[in-house]
């Protein structure tokens, strides 16, 4: 282990966010602009096609990966800050990430300026999760690290009770554990919608939070290749052997299918909502491993993605917009009306879009390379904005 203790911006982090960053738009332009966005689940292995399967799959790893990130940075965060410090920037923080899930990230989704349905996203699940995170860096790693890891491996045992005859899950139980689209009224027409349930999010930035500590000055990027390697080797081998025994670690067992390739999508097949084990174990070992790849490699393409991490939030909250308002363009271009999309609301939720309309996957592609095209030079601009004025304390919120 290296003895020197001070600590420097590693670029794989960066460029790793960056990727999965990338890869989240094209799952959120296919919801938009996707001729079958809304009437049949992609991972269907009945009704979907490889395509279209892997189009949704690859981007499971979105979520937990900057999920996971986020506690990374925060440990190498708790480095710089004393505890009270990184306490408070985390409690205001997700404060604000909250805020902004329920009025920009909700907008830009919904484009409906009353508000009638509020998300619940990976946002929020960050936000709060940080705020917990806050309270809980104070106590020792050791302990830390086991509350992590009894959330991420036991969180599975609450499916058995979800299971049992007559079960109903209530507002608590969504918000702590279950969610995908629970709806509950808040007050006369509006409605909260709860994507996200927090606490197996909150399991996983607290691993990531742990994790950070291989990201030190403590280890040379070898000592670290070599660490990660293993681990994401581990995890893999971990999840096909929780996956094969089929009983525990997430709430949908696989099954034989009519071919071998059926029965393999099946297989991996694992449940997002909320991240069970096996989701979270292969979504991660795949993220862990290519850290350990992304270690030393520094080019043009990496560059790329390193500004994209380097601007996540930034990027986040304009894809959306930007991939909604080109929903809202190709709504009225194929000749629909204001009054229209009203009236499609009464079958989705979300202003300019109407099931079974839309465009072919390859259309999806297109769009997706031209948002991604479109948002690097603003968000390189940003990057290099963040980099000239870090005085302005307000940049670290965004």
């Amino acid at each position: 282990m290296s003895s020197n203790p001070t600590l420097k911006r590693i670029d794989s982090i960066d460029v790793l966010r960056g990727i999965v960053m990338v890869i989240m738009a094209l799952d959120h332009v296919r919801d938009f602009v996707h001729d079958q966005a809304y009437t049949g689940d992609p991972l269907n292995v009945l009704t979907t096609t490889p395509v279209l399967y892997f189009t949704r799959w690859i981007t499971h790893l979105c979520a937990p990966t900057f999920v996971f990130l986020s506690g990374l940075s925060i440990y190498l965060q708790s480095i710089r800050k004393s505890k009270a410090e990184l306490s408070s920037f985390l409690f205001k923080r997700g404060i604000w990430l909250v805020f902004v899930e329920l009025v920009l990230i909700t907008l830009a989704i919904t484009f409906n300026p009353f508000y009638n349905l509020v998300l619940l996203q990976v946002i929020w699940a960050i936000g709060i999760s940080m705020i917990l995170l806050g309270f809980l860096s104070r106590l020792p790693y050791k302990v830390v690290l086991a509350i992590g890891l009894v959330i991420v491996l036991g969180h599975n045992v609450l499916d058995f009770w979800e299971a049992e005859p007559g079960f109903k899950a209530g507002f608590w139980w969504d918000l702590f554990h279950h969610g995908l689209f629970a709806v509950y009224p808040i007050v006369g027409d509006h409605y909260l919608a709860i994507m996200y349930p927090f606490v197996p999010w909150t399991g996983l930035m607290i691993l990531g939070y742990c994790f950070g500590v291989f990201f030190t000055a403590k280890f040379t990027a070898t000592e670290r290749q070599k660490i990660l390697t293993r681990i994401g080797s581990f995890l893999l081998v971990f999840f096909v052997v929780l996956r094969a025994i089929n009983v525990y670690g997430d709430p949908h067992p696989w099954s034989t299918q009519a071919n071998g390739f059926d029965t393999f999508l099946s297989f991996i097949n694992v449940n997002k909502y909320p991240p069970s084990l096996a989701y979270m174990s292969v979504m991660i070992g795949i993220a862990i491993l290519a850290l350990a790849f992304l270690e030393n490699i520094h080019n043009k393409v990496t560059n790329v993605f390193r500004t994209f991490g380097r601007t996540a939030f930034f990027y986040y909250i304009l894809h959306f917009y930007l991939a909604h308002l080109i929903a809202a363009v190709l709504f009225f271009y194929r000749g629909h009306s204001l009054d229209d999309a009203v009236i499609a609301l009464q079958k989705i939720p979300f202003f300019f879009q109407i099931p079974g309309e839309g465009y072919s996957l390859e259309i999806v592609y297109l769009i997706w390379i031209l948002l991604i095209a479109g948002l690097y030079p603003l968000c390189k601009w940003y990057d290099s904005y963040k980099t000239a004025h870090k005085e302005k304390w307000w940049l670290s919120y965004l």
